[in-house]
């Protein structure tokens, strides 16, 4: 299995992952020419996708969703609540195919199952990606761990976790107090500790690889998320394998991992 965080953060998601004949897209909040580069980037031409996932309906995860399943003729796996609220961004696409958090479905090579998160969206998920060996888990906006992420996400070989702002420069910085107010709720975004805490509940000696992803650029810093996950898997027991730890930025992909015996 091949994964590329093709960027993440507020101007912008998508999530790249491979097995065998099948390739996903998870979000795309770019343009269809700058999905198409960044994809290029990693040495994957457009005809290689076999579908898009999404995970809701806030614009830095759908603003390429319409053109790209209209362009290269994909399937759009998303609810309804998603499309419903997404308005014109997620009409006139090539093909819908409806999912609902909780049901697993397959799209070839690869099993799906998206699971609820807590997020000021309509319907919004995560999802865990999976092949016959390897499972990847995928949750970038969520304002709080609960217990069905914690049951989904367990066992995975690679996270896909938002680490999304330090409390001080939070409340330091340029956001108005509605907009923190918005961030710190439980339907807004991860902090840099409790996304490490969680990431360190969640270990196990086959998980491989983290990428810390949706980092605010005016609320975080790269630096102090890497710190706190490196932290918190330091904190466990000596014989515990540790995990690589990566950061997901806004302009460019990520290297590619490829999960493999």
């Amino acid at each position: 299995m091949r994964i590329c965080v093709l960027g993440s953060g507020s101007r912008g998601n998508a999530t790249y992952i491979e097995s065998g004949e099948t390739a996903l897209l998870i979000d795309c909040g770019f343009s269809g020419k700058e999905t198409a580069k960044r994809l290029a980037a990693i040495g994957v031409p457009m005809e290689r996708l076999t579908a898009l996932l999404v995970t809701h309906e806030h614009m830095d995860h759908i603003k390429g969703i319409g053109v790209l399943s209209r362009r290269w003729k994909l399937p759009v796996f998303a609810n309804l609540d998603t499309i419903s609220a997404a308005g014109d961004t997620l009409t006139s696409l090539h093909a819908l195919r409806e999912i609902c958090p909780g049901a697993a479905f397959a799209i070839k090579d690869l099993r799906i199952h998206p699971f609820a998160i807590s997020h000021d969206a309509a319907n919004p998920m995560g999802f865990v990606v999976q092949n016959q060996r390897w499972r990847v888990g995928y949750c970038t906006d969520t304002g709080t761990v609960t217990k069905v992420m914690s049951h989904r996400l367990t066992r995975c070989h690679c996270l896909i976790m938002e680490s999304n702002h330090d409390p001080e420069l939070l409340r330091n910085g340029p956001y108005p107090i509605y907009l923190q107010q918005r961030i710190r709720s439980k339907t807004g975004h991860l902090d840099n500790q409790t996304a490490a805490d969680f990431l360190a509940e969640l270990a196990h000696d086959s998980l491989r690889h983290i990428y810390l992803a949706h980092l605010s650029e005016a609320n975080n810093r790269p630096e102090i998320a890497l710190r706190h996950a490196t932290q918190a898997f330091n904190n466990l027991a000596d014989d515990q394998p540790r995990p690589t730890i990566s950061v997901a930025t806004q302009d460019c992909p990520t290297e590619c991992l490829v999960l493999r015996e």
